[in-house]
């Protein structure tokens, strides 16, 4: 398998919000400035996202919440439940503001976006990322980091270190300070290596940066697979795309997600499905693709005393990306699975074997009745709902806007940048 290079840039950067669910959630807060706040993950389980201030504190990502709700209220964190639909807008905000000084930005994440250098914006570098954290920081109020670097492995490198180094970092080859970067840090801090494969590194002596980039990128391949072989060459300076590793096709879909009360309703359920199939129906048809079927699963809760799973699976007689249809399957599966006596905590439904909608053979006697009415009545709901808000029109399957057994939210701001019934209010 050969590793090419293709359309290189002069250098990469990789601009990185600073604690960005709690930078969203200061905007709106100043008088939170300086202070510590955390940041809660679904149904207010656990911290997902905190500051600086609370990291001196002793908290950590991963605290469960109702463990240390008490001592949070002691030490003064502010916490906030995760406010997604805010963190959404402000991320593409924060790209739009990106794109009025560099002409490509590629997001990498909510919070992490990469950005090509050519020749003209390399020789700058320093000024192009300080430009960056200006425009981000005067139009969106982000605080953001840039970490620069000859290919994105080493921009990554270069963000993690201007986090000490300074708001712009840049990384260059043959320098001593790039030498004693590489041997300070450690291997599993190195984008895409992660927990597992650190293991097996660490067998061979390869505890650093510096020790990985010093393998023979052959023998990486040969004992790691050509990704870890990219990383070694990545970490030597040499960009490169591996030309034959394109993504495989997406083959299943999920949506799941733990409920804010026990529920033991069957109507419940059925609303909680009918939901699931409405994000994945609009993930379908936004991708171009149809699934052959779907399983539900329904479950109690992991720690408790007699935790209880069960779930059925659907074959639909065509691939379909038809939420009404989808519903029905839902709503099938779960009278074949459901059963009383349970207090439900969780519900989801995967969808499989997935295909091109386009790419579908005709029947011999043509689409079947009513497919193009359908499919003009999903075109018609993903444009209603992608101009006015999701779930602007919805099925009634799907039952009340903020059902009972909705997530638990309670320290939910009441922040939108999305709502304009959400807007503060002005008097004088």
């Amino acid at each position: 398998m050969s590793i090419v290079a293709i359309n290189k840039p002069k250098l990469w950067a990789l601009v990185d919000c600073a604690t960005f669910y709690c930078s969203c959630e200061r905007l709106f807060r100043p008088d939170l400035a300086g202070q510590p706040i955390v940041v809660l993950s679904n149904n207010d389980g656990c911290v997902v996202a905190l500051t600086p201030e609370a990291k001196a504190l002793g908290f950590r990502r991963g605290d469960v919440f109702f463990k240390n709700r008490s001592c949070l209220l002691e030490e003064g964190v502010a916490v906030f439940s995760s406010n997604y639909a805010l963190y959404g807008d402000i991320s593409r905000r924060v790209i739009m503001a990106m794109e009025s000084v560099v002409p490509k930005v590629s997001p990498y994440s909510i919070d992490e976006a990469f950005v090509p250098f050519p020749e003209s914006l390399a020789v700058q570098a320093m000024d192009v990322g300080r430009a960056l954290v200006d425009r981000v920081g005067r139009w969106v109020g982000v605080p953001v980091r840039v970490g620069l670097g000859p290919t994105r492995t080493l921009a990554k490198l270069a963000n993690h270190w201007a986090k000490t180094m300074g708001p712009v970092f840049q990384l260059e080859m043959g320098t001593d300070v790039l030498e004693q970067i590489l041997g300070q840090t450690p291997v599993e801090d190195i984008w895409g290596v992660g927990r597992r494969l650190s293991v097996k590194l660490q067998r061979l002596n390869v505890t650093t940066a510096k020790a990985l980039r010093d393998m023979e990128p052959a023998r990486a391949g040969q004992i790691f697979g050509v990704l870890t072989e990219g990383t070694v060459c990545e970490l030597r300076g040499y960009q490169y795309l591996k030309h034959d590793l394109a993504p495989a096709p997406r083959q299943t879909m999920v949506s799941s997600r733990s409920f804010g009360r026990r529920v033991t309703a069957f109507e419940d359920l059925a609303e909680a499905l009918a939901h699931h199939c409405a994000v994945i129906g609009e993930k379908l048809r936004r991708e171009g693709l149809k699934a052959a079927g779907l399983t539900v699963y329904i479950g109690t809760g992991h720690y408790d005393a007699q935790p209880f799973q069960t779930g059925a699976t659907v074959t639909l007689s065509r691939p379909t990306n038809h939420t009404g249809e989808l519903i029905k399957a839902a709503g099938l599966a779960l009278e074949r699975s459901f059963q009383s006596g349970h207090n439900y905590l969780k519900a989801g439904i995967t969808v499989f074997e997935l295909t091109e909608a386009e790419s579908q053979r005709p029947t011999l006697f043509g689409p079947p009745p009513g497919e193009a009415k359908n499919n003009k009545l999903m075109e018609a709901l993903d444009r209603i709902n992608g101009r006015y808000g999701c779930d602007t029109v919805r099925y009634s399957a799907q039952g009340d806007l903020n059902p009972d057994w909705g997530l638990r939210r309670e320290k939910l701001s009441d922040i939108s940048t999305t709502d304009w019934s959400s807007l503060p209010v002005v008097t004088s």
